[in-house]
């Protein structure tokens, strides 16, 4: 948590002096000579650049430390599912409750239907991206997030891109929901709820 509020001070006290920087381009701008002009546009283009660099930095580190705050979690694991689900295309906030909900963020957890870890993928479901993954890789947090956040993205895909189908499927598997909906049935129910409440109320 420490290194996080020691990143946002400086990614802070830097966008300050890109600010000042941006503002020294644009006097310089009308003091110069016009042979002068093209250069300082390309200076100035470059310094804004940087300053939304900044910016996106700063917004990531405000994320992570409220993720962090409000599931009451270290720094370093709510960087890591942020960055992953990001990095995945999963909305940081579904990704964060699909965690809590499965797992309590418990990295070693263990279903009795054989799901691991935090994500509580199963061995079967997990090697169908990875073939060479074992159960303690799913007792890793990049590799377990990585998997189980790429498979809900590929269920979202496969479902419409409905998200709380999606989480049914996730859940109950991609085969009982498509045999339920044939029938016609109602598949959305409490873990789809659950989820979805929790991403709700962040907003």
């Amino acid at each position: 948590m420490r290194r996080l509020f020691a990143q946002l001070i400086v990614l802070g006290v830097g966008a300050v002096a890109l600010v000042g920087l941006g503002g020294v381009s644009t006097l310089l701008d009308h003091r110069r000579p016009d042979a002068a002009i093209t250069t300082d546009s390309t200076t100035l283009a470059s310094v804004r650049a940087e300053l939304a660099d900044t910016r996106h930095e700063l917004e990531r580190a405000h994320q992570i430390l409220e993720f962090a705050s409000r599931y009451s979690i270290p720094a370093d694991l709510s960087t890591q599912i942020y960055d992953i689900a990001i990095a995945e295309g999963i909305p940081a906030a579904v990704g964060f409750q699909l965690v809590r909900v499965e797992s309590g963020f418990q990295n070693t957890a263990q279903s009795s239907a054989a799901a691991i870890g935090l994500t509580q993928l199963r061995l079967v479901t997990a090697r169908a991206y990875d073939a060479t993954v074992d159960p303690s890789d799913l007792m890793n947090a990049d590799v377990n997030l990585r998997l189980g956040f790429r498979y809900l993205k590929d269920l979202l895909a496969r479902f419409d891109h409905d998200l709380p189908l999606a989480l049914e499927a996730y859940n109950k598997g991609p085969t009982f929901v498509s045999a339920e909906q044939e029938l016609g049935r109602d598949v959305e129910g409490r873990y789809s709820k659950a989820v979805m409440r929790g991403v709700h109320k962040r907003g």
